[in-house]
């Protein structure tokens, strides 16, 4: 699998109708039930944050097994999403090399690999959140988040 630059732009348009805690606990928690589904034993990490203070709102891992590396990860991914305001599937898209050296962006502190996802609102201009999942390949992370969000964005719509 590779990521698609439709299907990227096309997921970075997604808006949530709000991002409360509430919101990030129970997308959270619909994102570690479809791992633990789709990827039964993997041991994937989900972290959730507000971008503008690092407040985190959720934090869980999906199965036995997951190491410190992964919350590693998972940190580099939220540093890139936050400083370039996309997901790290398409800046891994732009820059399949990784980040252009004129950013003096070290891959100790930076990653772009598939699974840092930027959270935004309606009618809100800021990033308001990040979403990261660490464990599963890259497109795997990506996408986990995408399918989710798609879900609870129809459902914040059908309570309009």
């Amino acid at each position: 699998m590779s990521f698609d630059a439709d299907a990227l732009a096309s997921a970075e348009a997604l808006r949530l109708a709000s991002f409360t805690s509430a919101d990030a606990f129970e997308i959270g928690c619909k994102i570690r039930q479809l791992i633990q589904s789709k990827y039964a034993g993997k041991p994937a990490i989900i972290d959730i944050r507000a971008a503008a203070d690092d407040q985190q709102y959720f934090f869980a891992v999906c199965a036995e097994g997951s190491q410190p590396d992964n919350r590693h990860w998972a940190e580099r991914k939220r540093r890139s999403v936050v400083r370039f305001g996309k997901s790290t599937a398409s800046l891994r898209m732009k820059w399949p090399q990784g980040i252009p050296a004129h950013f003096a962006a070290s891959e100790d502190d930076y990653a772009i690999h598939g699974g840092g996802f930027p959270v935004r609102v309606q009618g809100v201009e800021p990033l308001v959140g990040t979403i990261v999942v660490s464990g599963l390949k890259q497109e795997e992370d990506h996408q986990v988040i995408v399918d989710v969000l798609t879900d609870y964005i129809q459902g914040q719509k059908g309570l309009e």
